[in-house]
């Protein structure tokens, strides 16, 4: 539960450690704000592999099932939605961030 949302309380306790959370967080909010592009870019990265590794283990339930290894058609179902989702969702972030990349192009400065 975060203590934010206890402001009606009438503690001083709690209002005191609302605020130190406040500037916890504005602290924490300036530091990220030098590192946030590396965060994203971390973040897209990580996505990147996930999506891979789904991918991967869609190949690998297609490849049970062609081997006859497994009978079971629901897993390799399950991975391709999982793969299909993955990939849609690193494709809409892809276009969004080529879209931004365009409107910073276009900028007059």
């Amino acid at each position: 539960m975060d203590i934010a949302s206890l402001y009606h309380v009438s503690s001083g306790a709690v209002r005191e450690a609302v605020k130190q959370t406040g500037a916890m967080k504005n602290a924490e909010a300036a530091k990220e704000g030098q590192d946030i592009f590396s965060t994203m870019l971390h973040t897209a990265i990580d996505n990147i592999h996930t999506t891979n590794s789904y991918i991967s283990d869609m190949e690998n339930e297609e490849l049970k099932l062609a081997l006859g290894e497994t009978k079971n058609t629901h897993d390799l179902s399950i991975a391709m939605q999982k793969a299909s989702e993955a990939l849609q969702y690193t494709v809409a972030v892809r276009d969004k961030f080529l879209d931004a990349y365009k409107e910073i192009m276009q900028m007059q400065i």
